[in-house]
């Protein structure tokens, strides 16, 4: 069984302000990266615009509604001091999330194996009533939620290793047994949540903040220690990646030391958990990674771990 990749160049139309780190050149980058001669297996497929009743998984239809009729036909709308939406932004938005759907509908069918899911803008941030820090539609929060109401999956774990904590996530679901939460990320840093005693209703939220300077060691000690035992006893039915890559050490915008090698070495550890427990499913979306050639070379070793090859093979 193989590896899908999904897309849309309607992601590109997401226009942000001049010097923004979130910019269409980031799916540019990708894109590149995957012109070698290695990701000529890829399955591709077009990640198509999300149904209300997709959305409505996870936000309610007010707030999907708000973000329909802001939309401007021109210019850019600032909904924070860091996220705006543009002519273009509310379809890209919508195309995240049904790529998410898509991804759970091919892996839970048993079409492939894995799916990465290489959309913007991001959706970690988004909570369940609010767009914010680049986000819009929390996209692994409606993969989650469509896994359990179309495939009857009892547990889903979300691992989130974008250097940024998703709060958007954990707020949504901070009162649901049904699906694990875990985080690694930089602490203090934006959005300011994420501390360890944070745990949810039901201690299925699993933060693991790292300081800034931290490297290989401390991530994959966390990952080792915290999140992959968390998700061996939770045994979910699917696994799904917030894949931000952020944590580089070559991204702007943060301060945490991480290479390529350790995304694939987590995409291995998850792998593994996926074969145990639930048929080797996964779905990864894509989240943050600002430097151009960091989040190029950190996606090309996700998928390389994805596609089943030796890290850096």
């Amino acid at each position: 069984m193989s590896t899908l990749y999904i897309a849309h160049p309607a992601c590109l139309d997401h226009q942000t302000p001049f010097g923004h780190p979130e910019r269409p050149d980031r799916i540019r980058a990708i894109e590149r990266a995957l012109e070698k001669e290695r990701f000529t297996s890829l399955i591709r497929e077009q990640a198509p615009m999300a149904e209300m009743d997709s959305l409505a998984l996870a936000h309610p239809e007010d707030h999907i509604l708000r973000l329909r009729d802001i939309s401007p036909r021109e210019g850019l709308v600032r909904i924070d001091e860091d996220t705006t939406m543009s002519p273009g932004t509310y379809e890209a938005a919508l195309r995240g999330a049904g790529g998410a759907v898509l991804a759970v509908d091919e892996v839970m069918g048993g079409k492939v194996r894995n799916a990465f899911v290489a959309m913007r803008p991001p959706g970690h941030h988004a909570e369940r009533v609010r767009a914010m820090g680049f986000c819009f539609f929390n996209n692994a929060a409606i993969a989650a939620r469509h896994a359990q109401k179309k495939y009857c999956a009892e547990r889903v774990a979300i691992f989130d290793w974008d250097v940024h904590h998703g709060n958007g996530t954990q707020d949504i679901f901070w009162s649901d047994e049904t699906v694990l939460y875990c985080s690694t990320h930089e602490a203090p840093l934006y959005p300011g949540t994420g501390a360890l005693s944070e745990t949810g209703d039901h201690g299925t939220i699993v933060n693991a903040p790292l300081s800034a300077g931290d490297g290989s060691e401390a991530f994959r000690e966390a990952v080792d220690t915290v999140i992959a035992p968390r998700i061996d006893s939770f045994a979910p039915d699917i696994i799904i990646i917030s894949a931000g890559f952020d944590a580089h050490w070559r991204d702007p915008l943060a301060s945490l030391n991480l290479t390529e090698s350790d995304f694939a070495w987590a995409t291995q550890k998850l792998m593994d958990l996926a074969d145990r427990h639930c048929g080797q499913r996964i779905v990864s979306v894509l989240e943050g990674g600002y430097d151009l050639e960091g989040l190029a070379k950190s996606t090309a070793f996700h998928l390389d771990a994805l596609m089943g090859r030796e890290i850096g093979a």
